[in-house]
């Protein structure tokens, strides 16, 4: 992932991190623990060459990091793709969780209790057999066309 990332790109450790971050919609921002040793091990073995900025170091894909990254392309690029669909899933359950706005009133706390409450045994279920987890689909479905009033 950091080679196609600087194939892209030179950039710093923590542009790197960001980048992931945001690929991933939040989902998934490595820590300065992970990606930092990655980056030297990238820039011992010649696949990235560290150039000083400042008090940072700067990554640049070498010629034979592109090599290696032209053999593993398929590979890095499934990765990244992943990233992105998880992110774009963890948006959209963000959103169907999120806090109703002011305008509700009153009503706005008896919702939030009862989208906690279907977080936590949705949560109950994880690791559940394909018989419970399509039982569940089923009561989501139906709940979901009663609230746009489709039942």
């Amino acid at each position: 992932m950091l080679l196609a990332l600087l194939a892209e790109q030179p950039a710093h450790g923590y542009d790197l991190i960001r980048q992931l971050g945001d690929r991933s919609g939040g989902f998934y921002a490595p820590s300065p623990g992970m990606i930092y040793p990655a980056l030297t091990y990238l820039d011992e073995a010649g696949h990235a060459v560290a150039s000083r900025d400042g008090n940072r170091k700067c990554y640049t894909l070498t010629e034979t990091g592109r090599a290696h990254l032209a053999a593993r392309r398929e590979q890095a690029d499934s990765i990244l793709r992943t990233l992105a669909r998880i992110g774009g899933r963890m948006a959209d359950v963000r959103d169907a969780f999120a806090g109703v706005d002011d305008n509700c009133g009153s009503e706005t706390d008896e919702l939030h209790e009862a989208r906690h409450a279907i977080r936590h045994a949705l949560r109950h279920k994880r690791g559940c057999t394909a018989e419970e987890s399509r039982r569940i689909a089923a009561i989501l479905d139906r709940a979901t066309a009663e609230i746009l009033g489709q039942s």
